[in-house]
């Protein structure tokens, strides 16, 4: 009976899937933008780099509802699209928090102050405005806030969890072996507070970011940096009427009162509907004649890799060496492919992953360009791919650097045998058989075994960085370290070439290839149909897991992916989230 019922959902669920595919491929380019339109952007889910074309992606199994994640590059060409569309007349920004990062909101800003320079305008309208959402805000014609509303407008603040004093209570010692006083990642297990380096490289990059992102703002708005740094300090943004004393807001106003604004703006009548176009409704308008797409077997390959790198396939959110890898060497066997563009997010991960994609790399840059482009995060491992590119770019607020390389044994010999009384025994046929067991300490002969490996990987590391970018190994020594930088420190420091995002790496993709027209092929390539359903299928124990958990299953994913990781880790020692 359970069987006949779960093949009935099956066949329902499939049936639904094949007609919305239809439905979705025959509406493909054939919706018509009236005159007068505005783009509507909400942008109330996350913003990925690629946005998917799985017709699951936007399918709640659990909540039988849609919710689709937007994909910037995606966004970015919606935005680029309406520049040039004489049927959308400007861009309404309904927003008040944004599940993205610093970098991804840059880019973002960048494509909607292109967008204003044509000529057409940008509003922005926020019941309530989070810090991220206020700094994308910023860049419209005119901002406006909710008269009960307030800006969450404060500053970067970065806390880390400590655990040592649970571990030493639980009679667990963490054994932390590491190369480079800034590879911080062990800190939180061995020590109750900050070390001074570790305090100091990230005050240091956060500081970096705050930076630029006052500087937009005040360059967007006609103030000064020390007005802006005042408004923070003072927290003169937590009512309505003080934000608009400030200048931080043009007005304040009812949902309402911004129609009337908008249709203004529009030239309409006070009783007339705003045609509102959603990007949903959009993706499937036809493109205008200055973007028609060339006809050319020119290509330019991005490969996107996001996520922790592991061994393996991983995933859309993991990066696999074997998936990642393959997706670049079928982009350099490809004749029509006549550069690449490797977009990265990543804290990094494994290190023997990473190297086995950083191959591909060095192998594709011997016979055609290849430029890398940093996300909110390209940084250990991250940083470690993409070091052989022959150009980088990255957001000045983006997250790199940290070339530095840590692993961790864990002794639970006191936790095991004194807290829940479980003892151990073993024989073993040579004297390191055991090496790596939990159930005692590291030997002093063991403990300099890993040492060595992790000296060997963070030689080769730097050794690779040194080449890569055409840098004395003493001076990236230095650089590295563990240490974490920002993108404009990076850029100081030689680490990256440009500021940009994914539209001015396809650009310098364009001209080292010396290509006047070229197509976009995405890659790794996505699988077919069949294959993508029965793999959402097998993931809904993640999505019923994702659904009970919450705001908290980025911890618990995070938890996943460093099991996934093996051996020695290039990795970022946190993640940097969004509030």
């Amino acid at each position: 009976m359970l069987g006949f019922f779960l093949t009935m959902v099956l066949v329902f669920f499939i049936t639904i899937v094949m007609i919305a595919s239809i439905a979705s491929m025959a509406g493909r380019d054939t919706v018509a933008i009236d005159k007068k339109s505005v783009l509507h952007l909400e942008l109330t889910t996350e913003i990925v780099d690629r946005g998917g074309r799985n017709p699951f992606d936007s399918f709640d199994f659990m909540s039988l509802s849609l919710s689709k994640a937007i994909g910037l590059n995606e966004l970015l060409d919606q935005i680029q699209m309406a520049r040039e569309d004489d049927n959308i007349e400007g861009i309404f920004l309904d927003i008040s928090a944004i599940p993205a990062g610093w970098s991804t909101l840059h880019e973002v800003r960048q494509a909607l102050n292109d967008f204003r320079e044509s000529g057409k305008f940008v509003i922005s309208y926020g019941e309530f405005y989070m810090q991220n959402a206020y700094y994308l805000g910023s860049v419209a014609d005119e901002i406006y806030l909710h008269p009960e509303g307030v800006i969450d407008f404060r500053g970067i603040n970065s806390e880390l969890v400590f655990l040592k004093n649970m571990l030493d209570k639980l009679g667990i010692d963490p054994q932390i072996i590491r190369h480079g006083e800034y590879k911080s990642a062990g800190e939180p297990f061995f020590r109750e507070d900050m070390s001074p380096e570790n305090r100091e490289q990230i005050l240091s990059y956060i500081s970096a970011i705050w930076n630029n992102v006052t500087g937009d703002i005040a360059e967007s708005r006609g103030l000064t940096i020390n007005h802006i740094t005042e408004v923070a300090d003072g927290l003169k943004t937590r009512n309505a009427e003080t934000a608009k004393a400030y200048e931080m807001i043009d007005g304040i106003a009812y949902r309402d009162e911004i129609m009337d604004i908008l249709r203004q703006r529009l030239e309409i009548g006070e009783e007339d509907n705003i045609n509102f176009v959603s990007p949903e409704k959009y993706a499937k308008a036809p493109r205008p004649k200055s973007m028609q797409i060339p006809r050319t077997r020119d290509r330019i390959a991005v490969v996107y890799a996001t996520g922790g790198i592991v061994s393996g396939e991983g995933s859309e959110s993991v990066i696999g060496s074997d998936r990642i890898a393959g997706a670049i060497r079928e982009a350099r066997l490809d004749d029509n492919v006549k550069a690449i563009v490797f977009r990265i997010n990543s804290p990094g991960g494994s290190a023997l992953a990473s190297d086995v994609i950083l191959r591909e790399v060095q192998l594709a840059s011997d016979v055609k360009p290849v430029v890398a482009t940093m996300g909110d995060v390209a940084a250990s491992g991250g940083y470690y791919i993409a070091c052989a590119a022959d150009w980088i770019v990255a957001s000045p607020t983006t997250i790199t650097g940290s070339i530095g390389v840590f692993g961790m044994v864990p002794n639970m010999q006191e936790f095991f045998n004194d807290k829940i009384g479980i003892t151990f025994d073993n024989v073993k046929t040579n004297r390191f058989a055991d090496l790596g067991s939990i159930s005692r300490p590291l030997t002093n002969a063991e403990r300099q075994i890993i040492q060595e490996s992790i000296g060997q990987v963070y030689d080769t590391f730097i050794g690779h960085v040194a080449k890569g970018r055409n840098l004395p190994v003493n001076v990236v020594d230095e650089l590295g370290r563990g240490r974490v930088w920002s993108g404009v420190e990076a850029k100081q420091n030689g680490l990256i070439d440009d500021f940009g995002g994914l539209d001015v790496a396809i650009r310098k993709a364009a001209e080292l290839a010396e290509l006047e027209e070229y197509r976009i092929k995405e890659y790794p390539i996505r699988k077919d149909f069949l294959t993508q359903l029965m793999e959402e299928f097998g993931g809904i124990k993640t999505k019923m897991v994702k659904k009970e958990l919450g705001g908290a299953y980025k911890y618990y994913q995070a938890l996943q992916d460093v099991e996934q990781m093996t051996g020695i880790l290039t990795r970022l020692p946190y993640d940097i989230v969004m509030e």
